[in-house]
């Protein structure tokens, strides 16, 4: 009880509520401007969190993010443009509904249902973190260096449609972790004679490059156009809403429950939990024929999923520092830059801070309804500022917080760099996902290799030896060479088949 008080005495206090309100009304001003992201919103407010404590710093990343998952349905339903690439799953139905005249339906249902899901992924949070907090403190090198890489394999199989641009994308990200001082023996390593590299690449300026840079870059490669004038929206939004979440309460549920386990999925994240949700939903819907036609259900089950996925992102995140996503990168990043070693020993060490997280996600998730409230009503004048004038801003945000995290100029040319080269890949469709993840998960991956091969002497077996480690070893071989396999054995049924018929054509001539 002691650590609930004092938890509570953390995230109560004047300066965390307000870091937690200017981190929301930012992720809604993000969110619902269309063309930029919730990473890309939590990425700027990195050099920020430099200044504030450990509680207000999570504070304002987990409000920013769960408030621009949901912004990002504002202007999809208003302007037919998903404000965030998680809204885009469901906008058919938010503008379907708009164009019926039940633009107040629309909006209603995905702000409910936002709160639903994310109160729904932070009780499954709370109950799982712990539990599995327990089994993870008997974990060794071995078992923290197959759950890395685990994760590294996950995260090219979800990163995108072609696994191999997702495999490339991760290659990227771990060659950046291997410039800098080798782990064991201290030598420079692809340093090209270059003090600034010996301490490696900046974590924050590839994460600002990456979903900052890149995307005012993709962004300037569009015309800039004046948006339309929207619809009005207000408090009618609340009408109707308890007998539409109850109508609804099989999608809703449904769509928090799958959004946190796929968040909890290392480089899955909100985008693709609100597509499967939406997706199983009109599977098992009896409406499925509405689906496209603007369909409560339908946003019901997405949209529930964009904000539970956040959640869940943060289960291997704070209980093995695998981050889940590529906000939960930023978050252990941020943590590691506080001091704090994002693993099962922070709810040994740091019970409050645990139970901190906690009640502001909570806080987070009640905070949409108000704010929400707010951004509706006001969509008309948010979504009228003009592009030409806020991405010169950003960019010049970008530039002032890299410069801000070191004092080195060499930042500003990583920044630079990574801007220009994640913003070619995506062009290609190279995922940026991977490479963030690689950077994170890479130093994991060859410390504990490293340790390992220390301990046994150089013994692979050793690997397998323990019975966590084991399963967790043929699982991650398991991911390897089953996709191979199975292509290997649709190739030789193809051609069976394919002899059979021949054969078959052969009898009858």
């Amino acid at each position: 009880m002691d650590v609930l008080i004092s938890a509570f005495h953390m995230v109560f206090a004047f300066d965390v509520l307000g870091v937690i309100l200017l981190g929301s009304a930012f992720g809604l001003f993000v969110g619902a401007t269309p063309g930029l992201s919730a990473t890309m919103a939590v990425a700027l407010l990195v050099p920020v969190t430099f200044f504030l404590s450990p509680v207000a710093a999570i504070g304002a990343i987990v409000s920013c993010s769960a408030m621009s998952i949901f912004a990002g349905d504002i202007p999809g339903a208003l302007l037919r443009i998903p404000g965030t690439p998680a809204s885009a799953a469901y906008m058919r139905e938010l503008d379907a509904l708009n164009q019926k005249g039940r633009l107040d339906l629309a909006l209603g249902t995905s702000m409910m249902v936002a709160v639903i899901g994310g109160l729904i992924g932070t009780a499954i949070l709370v109950v799982a973190a712990p539990q599995l907090a327990e089994v993870a403190l008997l974990f060794s090198t071995y078992e923290y260096f197959w759950l890395a890489l685990l994760g590294l394999s996950c995260a090219t199989l979800v990163a995108g449609r072609d696994r191999l641009k997702g495999t490339v994308s991760l290659l990227l990200g771990l060659f950046l972790t291997m410039i800098g001082l080798d782990v064991t023996t201290g030598l420079p390593r692809y340093t090209f004679g270059l003090i600034d590299l010996q301490a490696g690449i900046s974590l924050i300026a590839v994460m600002i490059g990456a979903f900052a840079v890149a995307e005012i870059l993709r962004s300037a490669q569009n015309p800039l156009e004046t948006p339309e004038k929207p619809a009005k929206a207000g408090l009618s939004i609340l009408r109707g809403q308890g007998r539409n979440l109850w109508t609804h309460k099989g999608a809703v549920a449904r769509g928090s429950i799958l959004g946190t386990l796929i968040g909890a999925l290392p480089g899955a994240g909100a985008d693709i939990a609100a597509w499967i949700a939406y997706a199983v939903s009109q599977r098992f819907s009896k409406k499925a024929d509405n689906y496209g036609k603007g369909e409560p259900e339908a946003i019901a089950g997405a949209a529930s999923a964009n904000n539970a996925a956040l959640s869940g992102s943060y289960v291997p995140a704070l209980v093995f520092g695998i981050p889940g996503d590529s906000i939960t990168a930023i978050v252990v990043g941020v943590l590691v830059l506080k001091g704090i070693q994002p693993g099962p020993m922070v709810f040994i060490t740091s019970p409050d801070l645990v139970n901190a997280i906690y009640i502001v996600f909570v806080l987070a998730n009640l905070l949409i309804i108000p704010l929400g409230l707010l951004a509706i009503i006001g969509g008309r004048q948010l979504l009228g500022v003009r592009m030409g004038k806020l991405y010169p801003s950003i960019l010049l945000l970008c530039v002032l917080g890299t410069f801000a995290t070191n004092n080195s100029l060499f930042d500003l040319w990583t920044l630079a760099a990574v801007g220009v080269l994640v913003w070619i890949m995506e062009a290609n469709d190279y995922p940026a996902a991977p490479l963030v993840l690689g950077l994170v998960l890479g130093r994991v991956v060859e410390e504990n290799f490293m340790s390992s091969m220390i301990k046994a002497d150089g013994n692979l077996l050793a690997f397998f030896e323990r019975p966590i480690a084991g399963v967790l070893g043929v699982i991650t071989l398991l991911v390897w060479l089953a996709p191979p396999a199975l292509a290997l054995l649709r190739r030789l049924s193809g051609r069976s088949g394919g002899r059979q018929s021949s054969l078959a054509n052969e009898g009858k001539s």
